[in-house]
């Protein structure tokens, strides 16, 4: 193994977050004259009824309601539409023009496109552990995200299960574990996608998707952090077998991970064997360090590659959104992360606001170090089938060690270099043991936040407290050690396991109905940046 002080009482850096869905055009609208009407989809933020007033005040009409993702499809006059998408209670406002979609022969080919999953593995040498006969059978992997649509790809028997929706649109039975937002869906076909188009890193591996975020991708620092706790309680129990959990979220909070409410749970899961990876962050070097959780040094922190779909890396760059490290705390490793093909969540934020992103009639293209981190989530699953007995110590050791760095390119902006599944297949990690300080997690949950914040209702979550207006008391949390009397544990008995999904009074019944729910956790530039077509 490649042994560095990374292994022994240095402190490392810090990294950001998320997704970007990035685009090229798959559709073809004719441009419309200034002066006659034209077709849109106008969603609101909460409220459908804001949508349809908005249509009226600007001299439209709405044709229908589309009440799956509070939008309504509305004829308006063409000079309107500028107006309509600054209205009060207007999320976004994009084109219903009639539209001819370019097949998918025509606009993609799995075999050649550089950002498909078919060469993306190729890229890590997933392909080559794939012609071993390892492709994650029996490894469960849990994803905290939007939730996961069953489309072609994910719609195989056993391939997803849902546990619960911790997001505020559990209380709605048409809403409860579906991925209204788009996110959970693309990253999810990219970790274990099992159709011809859509093959992911792992493709044998069992998703548990743990829904926190919204159809506007909102959610609480508070939300992650109950979803990590669910995992940690459950990921053993009722039939799962949790072994990687996928997290492609971050804030610019944190600071000192040794405090870090966020950092501390993630570093929780990661001590009771769980291989947690998260993204680096979106953010350049604008932050000078990670995103929170990442700034925690045990897990795993994944930055964004642009590697033009070949095996070399003479060709590869790190991408320029990619969150750079401070130099004690870089990404462990990149991944291909620019202009990723994957599955497409129909009805989904992604899909109504974001049509060029389209591949054809049932994938999205999409960039950010969320889409790198679902690429590194399927290798570690590819890992721990081939070496069941590996900690998760011994996973992230022979990542490191199979990494292939990319020339010209800074440690803190790549680490280790691109991940080389099957060079860390080959890799001996002998004993290693990560040796950082251990997490706390007794500081504030509102510095967890930095400066992102949701509203409930109109209430702006903030202080001490989470996203169910109960006191976050962080020392009682973190004094609980996750024995199961913890802070949210208690919530989860007498809870009950189907088979397929998980359900309980404590998370998905009435006292979420009826809660409207906006703001920039998901929405902003934990996950977005500034990466959309």
């Amino acid at each position: 193994m490649r042994r560095t002080d990374k292994w022994h009482g240095l402190r490392r850096g810090v990294q950001t977050a998320m997704a970007v869905l990035a685009v090229t055009p798959a559709l073809i609208v004719a441009a419309p004259r200034s002066t006659e009407m034209v077709g849109v989809i106008v969603r609101a933020t909460t409220d459908i009824g804001d949508a349809a007033n908005a249509v009226t005040g600007a001299g439209g009409s709405v044709q229908r309601r589309l009440d799956i993702i509070d939008a309504v499809r509305a004829r308006v006059p063409s000079r309107a539409v500028a107006g309509l998408r600054v209205a009060p209670g207007i999320a976004a406002v994009t084109p219903d023009a009639h539209l001819r979609l370019q097949s998918v022969d025509e606009t993609f080919d799995r075999r050649r496109d550089p950002g498909s999953a078919q060469r993306t593995a190729k890229t890590v040498d997933a392909d080559e552990l794939w012609a071993r006969g390892v492709t994650g059978d029996g490894v469960d992997i849990a994803v905290i995200d939007s939730g996961i649509a069953r489309v072609p790809g994910l719609d195989a028997d056993g391939a997803v299960v849902d546990g619960p929706d911790l997001s505020f649109e559990g209380g709605d039975a048409a809403r409860r574990n579906k991925d209204m937002y788009g996110h959970g869906t693309h990253l999810a076909g990219i970790i274990a996608g099992r159709s011809a188009d859509v093959t992911g890193i792992a493709p044998g591996a069992r998703l548990v998707s743990i829904k926190v975020a919204d159809g506007n991708g909102s959610t609480d620092v508070s939300q992650v952090i109950a979803a990590i706790d669910w995992v940690v309680q459950r990921g053993q129990r009722d039939g799962l077998h949790i072994r990687v959990l996928n997290l492609a979220f971050g804030t610019d909070g944190g600071g000192d991970y040794r405090t870090d409410p966020l950092a501390y749970a993630v570093e929780v899961a990661w001590k009771r064997g769980i291989v947690v990876v998260v993204s680096a962050g979106n953010g350049g070097s604008d932050l000078g360090r990670l995103s929170d959780p990442a700034i925690d040094p045990y897990v795993i922190a994944v930055g964004a590659a642009e590697t033009n779909g070949t095996r070399s890396v003479a060709d590869d760059r790190v991408a320029a959104f990619s969150s750079r490290g401070d130099g004690r705390r870089n990404p462990d490793v990149v991944a291909p992360g620019r202009s990723i093909v994957s599955t497409l969540a129909p009805g989904s934020a992604v899909d109504t606001d974001h049509p060029d992103a389209h591949v054809g009639a049932n994938l999205v293209r999409g960039s950010g170090t969320s889409q790198a981190a679902a690429v590194v989530t399927g290798a570690s699953a590819l890992l721990l089938q081939d070496r069941s007995n590996w900690t998760p110590d011994q996973v992230k050791a022979a990542l490191i060690a199979g990494g292939r760095p990319i020339a010209f390119e800074p440690a803190t902006a790549q680490g280790a270099g691109l991940v080389d599944v099957a060079n860390a297949a080959d890799a001996s990690p002998g004993s290693a043991q990560q040796t950082w300080e251990s997490a706390s997690g007794r500081g504030s949950i509102e510095g967890s936040r930095g400066s992102m914040h949701s509203t409930i209702g109109g209430d702006t979550v903030r202080g001490d407290r989470d996203a169910w207006g109960r006191q976050f008391d962080s020392n009682g949390w973190a004094s609980a050690s996750w024995s199961g009397s913890s802070w949210s544990g208690s919530s989860w008995s007498g809870s009950s396991w189907s088979g397929s999904s998980w359900s309980g009074s404590s998370w998905s019944g009435s006292s979420w109905s009826g809660s409207s729910w906006s703001g920039s956790s998901w929405t902003g530039s934990s996950w977005t940046a500034t990466e959309w077509g």
